[in-house]
């Protein structure tokens, strides 16, 4: 079948963009119930279970009651900037998803349509890039509000969105080296066709990203720009109603965004797992499962109920990162500021900068060898990677790094001062 085009096109692509939004807000709302029941489940008490059945209703209720709540705009603020900061913190949460393929292609009466708003050519790059803008929001929020919390809080989302770009970036690195490609429908094929989840051959690329991922939303142990216990609510203090809620919605869909893309460079995204009969890519003006022996492409057989199988399957990759988000939050406590500098710049830039040369090298020799890209190719980056992931965890800290606030174990033991008193003549007593 040829990929849909024309009317019927411009049609779908209406559908998909409303679609994605719709699924999008519901889930960003009952992700705030999730991490209200996690949390209460983790803490041994009752989370919301007055407003529905089971407390189902209350993402509703509280979205009506910030509809209707005043809105306060401090006299000393910037009205333009004040209420222009909110808008550029969700807009790129919302547009950062389009380029990430949910679902098996679809077969239709006029065509196949891909399960994806926008494939373009430069999808994490469009992800990276749409991304780091939410920053501009948060900066200009606190700025705008003219209050030293606010201002300090938008300074270290700042220095923090700096430092861990940097390491997420190179962890990416990796990926686009194995794939050969920056577009995600690609990657997810490439994953199809290695045999190995992108997560296996490249499993400290995978540490790496998951732990810049949560610097990049500001989630908990790296929430210092909301850090209460010094800067009260931190860059959104001063807001209020419904510009407070925005904040936190841009939040929530950061984290759907980036477990999504998770769940796409390092698990396969929709791919079914230890299945075949779902995989499908566009090749050449066909749509291919694979390819024979002889090196001739195999047809793909799409069909609807695939097209729903494998977006049920995204949909569970995508929870289960969610869910590790809501859980890490009420399990570790908050770094320092400094550790957060200490470990993004210390730790994070170097073992990726060195992770990148050890993948690079382990794939030059492999191409070398002429080992066919396969589950062999997987295997061995699979064990190089596992033993510099071994490698990483074991001398990650050794209180070296993300110490206490205790005295150095150095330090403990008694130091023998040098003896720096100046000779002088002998005072002989009479």
């Amino acid at each position: 079948m040829e990929p849909i085009s024309g009317v019927p096109a411009v049609l779908a692509m209406l559908g998909k963009i409303v679609g994605i939004f719709t699924a999008v807000m519901i889930v960003v709302a009952y992700t705030t119930y999730a991490e209200r029941r996690v949390s209460a489940w983790i803490q041994d008490r009752h989370g919301p279970n007055r407003v529905g059945p089971f407390g189902l209703l209350q993402p509703i209720a509280d979205g009506i009651k910030n509809i209707l709540k005043e809105e306060t705009m401090p006299a000393t603020a910037n009205r333009f900037w004040f209420v222009l900061g909110p808008m550029l913190s969700i807009i790129p949460a919302l547009v950062a998803i389009a380029v990430v393929p949910f679902a098996a292609p679809l077969p239709t009466p006029w065509g196949v349509v891909d399960m994806v708003v926008a494939d373009v050519p430069i999808g994490v790059l469009w992800v990276l890039a749409i991304g780091s803008l939410g920053i501009y929001g948060i900066v200009i929020s606190g700025w705008a509000s003219n209050n030293k919390y606010a201002f300090l809080g938008a300074l270290r989302a700042s220095a923090q969105m700096v430092s861990y770009e940097v390491a997420l970036g190179l962890a990416l690195i990796a990926t686009l080296m194995l794939a050969g490609n920056v577009t995600l429908t690609e990657m997810v094929w490439q994953q199809q066709q290695l045999d190995w989840w992108y997560a296996f051959p490249l499993s400290l690329a995978f540490i790496l990203f998951v732990i810049s991922a949560f610097a990049e939303t500001n989630r908990l142990p790296f929430d210092m720009p909301e850090a209460e216990s010094e800067l009260v609510t931190g860059y959104h203090t001063e807001y209020s109603a419904m510009k407070f809620s925005m904040f936190f919605i841009a939040e929530y869909a950061h984290m759907m965004t980036a477990s999504a893309l998770m769940a796409t460079l390092f698990l396969g995204g929709w791919d079914i797992p230890f299945a075949t009969w779902d995989d499908a890519y566009y090749w050449q003006g066909q749509y291919i499962s694979g390819f024979d022996e002889a090196g001739a492409p195999i047809a793909a057989s799409l069909a609807a109920w695939k097209s729903l199988a494998t977006y049920a399957v995204f949909s569970l990759k995508t929870a289960f990162f969610l869910f590790l988000y809501i859980w890490v939050r009420w399990t570790l406590p908050r770094f320092r500021y400094d550790q957060v500098m200490t470990l993004g710049w210390k730790v994070m830039l170097p073992v990726s900068l060195a992770y990148v040369m050890v993948v690079a090298s382990t794939i030059l020799v492999l191409d070398y060898l002429e080992i066919p890209y396969g589950f062999v190719f997987g295997l061995v980056l699979t064990v190089v990677s596992g033993l510099c992931t071994l490698g990483f965890l074991f001398f990650l800290d050794r209180d070296r790094v993300i110490a206490g606030a205790a005295v150095p174990h150095r330090l403990d033991r008694p130091v023998r001062m040098p003896d720096t008193r100046v000779p002088g003549p002998a005072i002989r007593g009479d």
